[in-house]
Formats: C-alpha cells, sequence, structure tokens
C-alpha cells in the first residue's frame, strides 16, 4: 500500500504543484488547505508524513506544527515545512516547533524527493 502524505497550502497552484509532485512519486496524497484543516486530517488519516505551509490564515504552519507533533496520536509524523520563509532564523525556528526540515519556494522537485524518501 502506497505511503500517504498530507499537502497542506492555502494557495491553490502550490497545493497542486505539490500534489503532482508527491503523487508521480508514487505517493498517495491528501491534501488541507489551513492549519486547523491539517491538524484535523492529521489525526483522522494518520499520514506517514506532512508537507506543510508556513503562512497561512487560519492557523499558520507553525500552530499546525506544533499541535500535531505534541498530539498523543499524532507526535510520530515527521513533518517538513513547505514556504517562502527560508532566512536562518526561519530554519531555526521551524526546528524549534518540532519540524524535521525547511524547503524553500519556489519548490525544488528533487528537495521535496530527498524528504519523501527521508521521512515517509
Amino acid at each position: 500500500m502506497a505511503k500517504k502524505i498530507l499537502v497542506v497550502d492555502d494557495t491553490a497552484a502550490h497545493l497542486q504543484q505539490l500534489q503532482e509532485i508527491v503523487s508521480e512519486a508514487g505517493y498517495q496524497v491528501i491534501t488541507a488547505s489551513s492549519g486547523k484543516d491539517a491538524v484535523v486530517k492529521a489525526k483522522a488519516e494518520m499520514p506517514d508524513m506532512i508537507l506543510l505551509d508556513i503562512v497561512m490564515d487560519d492557523l499558520d504552519g507553525y500552530g499546525a506544527c506544533r499541535e500535531i507533533v505534541r498530539g498523543e496520536e499524532t507526535s510520530g509524523i515527521p513533518v517538513v515545512f513547505v514556504s517562502t520563509k527560508n532566512q536562518r532564523a526561519d530554519r531555526i525556528w521551524a526546528e524549534k516547533q518540532g519540524a524535521k526540515a525547511l524547503v524553500s519556494k519556489p519548490v525544488d522537485k528533487d528537495e521535496v524527493l530527498k524528504y519523501l524518501t527521508m521521512y515517509a
């Protein structure tokens, strides 16, 4: 059975791009378009990995990541941020929230595949 990857982004074009990269690599894709939706779907679907945008309106990626990695059922799910925020401070903050890595936008397909291979 294909591993499940939750892809979260509030921008339709970015969501579509990540969805294509992940599904073409042979993974099952679940999508969410908000931080709150990401937390709900993480609990309901128990994905093998989450690709998570940071800048979102209702609950940003940092907040969603904290809820997921601190959640009893979801704490073992690796989270990799995918964001335009790519300064050193952003990477350090992402790590402090419990994320495994931060992939910069525009997305490099090979970088995404590298993390899928590592964590999913």
